[in-house]
């Protein structure tokens, strides 16, 4: 059986033809997330028919930015990123258009679907994965299930609130969270308060001989052990993955296992903490097993 995958970011679409383990056809177009919700649909229905003009597949897999719920394949939750995309019934939509069986996932636990079944958290039954990025996002898996909570939302874990003292909710429901700290957006915003140049990861970590670059960025390395330090303690996971284009700076990933092991209790000390495997095509696999790892 052959399945069309889509991996929908608010920079980009993915897209590609799953058979058999094998990703194949592979493209990527611009979201043009800024145009909204029903333009996004748009791009995404032009694709799967284009596809399906040069070849043939019998279902739809979709990972998606926003909350989800799964069963009913529709949009829960999505900030301004994609405007107008909350509500939107993905699985409806698509189903009525091309008459075959669509499946629909949040992006974070897509990744972590496709790394269970073929990256860094294969063989892992309790794993979390967490990736650091324009925010922070987070999946998780127990008794080698995706765990979704009550409400398909499970795993928020740039919401932890990890600096008390700045918060706001009134104002800004992610003040004081975790991911105003930790994600790569927190990294480059303090770099440029240093230099206005820094304006990406990879230009930050090519300054790491610079004292003051050093030490903002083991600043913010432990802005992410504070979170993954609570994470270990409440979830009691096997195995943590990293992921996020900035776990490829190897300092990072290293200083996290030295640190977070010096901060957790020596009864939680087994915990593995390695990077995630499939890169950008994670989303791709794990919408096509989506129905696998439930």
């Amino acid at each position: 059986m052959t399945t069309m995958v889509l991996d929908i970011g608010g920079t980009a679409i993915k897209s590609g033809l799953y058979t058999d383990g094998t990703l194949s056809d592979v493209r990527e177009i611009p979201t043009e997330a800024k145009q909204g919700g029903p333009h996004v649909v748009e791009r995404i229905r032009g694709l799967i028919a284009d596809y399906r003009q040069r070849h043939p597949f019998q279902r739809i897999g979709i990972s998606t930015a926003g909350q989800v719920d799964p069963v009913r394949g529709r949009i829960i939750y999505a900030n301004e990123n994609i405007p107008g995309y909350t509500g939107t019934p993905l699985k409806d939509i698509m189903e009525q258009e091309f008459q075959m069986p669509t499946a629909v996932e949040n992006d974070v636990n897509a990744a972590a679907l496709g790394e269970a079944a073929f990256g860094a958290g294969r063989g892992q039954s309790d794993f979390v994965c967490l990736t650091y990025g324009t925010g922070v996002g987070g999946a998780i898996f127990t008794g080698g299930k995706l765990y979704s909570g009550s409400s398909f939302s499970a795993g928020e874990f740039g919401a932890m609130v990890t600096h008390p003292e700045q918060r706001d909710a009134k104002k800004d429901m992610y003040s004081g969270c975790y991911e105003k700290y930790a994600s790569t957006t927190a990294l480059v915003s303090g770099a440029m308060k240093l230099d206005p140049a820094l304006s990406n990861g990879r230009l930050i970590f090519q300054r790491m001989e610079d004292p003051g670059i050093r030490q903002l960025v083991d600043q913010w390395i432990m802005e992410i052990v504070y979170g993954l330090t609570t994470v270990v303690h409440m979830l009691n996971p096997s195995c943590i993955l990293l992921g996020g284009g900035v776990m490829e700076q190897s300092y990072v990933p290293d200083r996290i296992r030295e640190i977070l092991g010096q901060n957790i209790m020596p009864s939680f000390r087994h915990v593995k903490v390695q990077k995630t495997e499939l890169g950008n095509r994670a989303g791709m696999l794990g919408a096509a097993v989506l129905e696998q790892g439930r």
